[in-house]
């Protein structure tokens, strides 16, 4: 299930515009089923040479009562040209139970070289296999800067990016829908015309199975772009997801906030 708030709150990274110095902040809604689940919150903030991104979430409700869940997320990275190097993340999660903290660590070129598990009061280090294939990769998060820069050029989706998350290597796959009306809702206040993509994740290699991976290397995950009315920046309106266990997931962007 954390993998399933994750994926929702790096999603939001496809909001990346000019090279300059400037941060957005999304606050969102997440609906599954009939549950109101979450309440989320996600910035980025994007240099000449270096980003960052951070985001927490916290289960609410019915639903809080039923899978009480709350997490915070962080990346950081530098910028050479088109190429995004991670050279930190971090997550930290907190359930009923359990308390759990992963780390990947990596060398001076963006290379994950082992990754750091905490569960409550025990400790595991484990080094990055390399059979896993990563060298080329990025995090879950930092691949969404990717897509955006290249979104922001060509004002297109269509892209391929390479991931890995410390134990399974993903191919990420966005495809380009075109342009599609965003009708007004009583959840968000963003609406109009915007752009639509799609996002398939491809399980390559890796430890354990993952229910989200299967449904989203069959059916995509779908998301709307629109553009902040003062600065232009573009941002994630919604997000719609057809099939989960509990029934449709949809993502409303409550409140958008840009510091330039």
């Amino acid at each position: 299930m954390k993998k399933f708030f994750l994926t929702l709150l790096t999603i939001h990274l496809s909001l990346f515009t000019e090279a300059k110095a400037f941060s957005v902040k999304h606050n969102f809604d997440v609906h599954i089923g009939v549950f109101n689940a979450s309440k989320s919150s996600f910035e980025y903030a994007l240099q000449k040479d270096a980003y960052f991104v951070k985001s927490s979430v916290k289960t609410n409700g019915t639903f809080g009562l039923l899978y009480p869940f709350k997490a915070n997320y962080f990346t950081d990275g530098r910028m050479e040209g088109s190429q995004f190097e991670t050279l930190t993340y971090h997550y930290d999660s907190e359930t009923l139970f359990n308390k759990r903290q992963k780390e990947l660590v990596y060398d001076e070129n963006g290379k994950p070289l082992y990754i750091i598990h905490k569960r409550n009061d025990k400790e595991k280090r484990k080094e990055v296999k390399k059979e896993l294939y990563t060298e080329g990769t990025t995090d879950l998060q930092t691949v969404f800067a990717e897509m955006a820069k290249l979104y922001n050029e060509m004002k297109f989706c269509d892209s391929k990016m390479e991931v890995f998350d410390g134990t399974r290597r993903y191919d990420i796959v966005f495809k380009d829908i075109g342009q599609e009306n965003l009708s007004k809702n009583k959840l968000s206040p963003y609406y109009g015309q915007a752009h639509k993509c799609s996002m398939y994740v491809n399980k390559i290699v890796g430890e354990e199975d993952d229910l989200l991976w299967q449904v989203t290397s069959n059916k995509p995950v779908y998301f709307w772009i629109l553009e902040e009315q003062k600065t232009k920046h573009p941002f994630i309106a919604r997000i719609f997801l057809p099939e989960t266990p509990l029934g449709e997931l949809n993502v409303y962007t409550t409140k958008v906030t840009v510091n330039e």
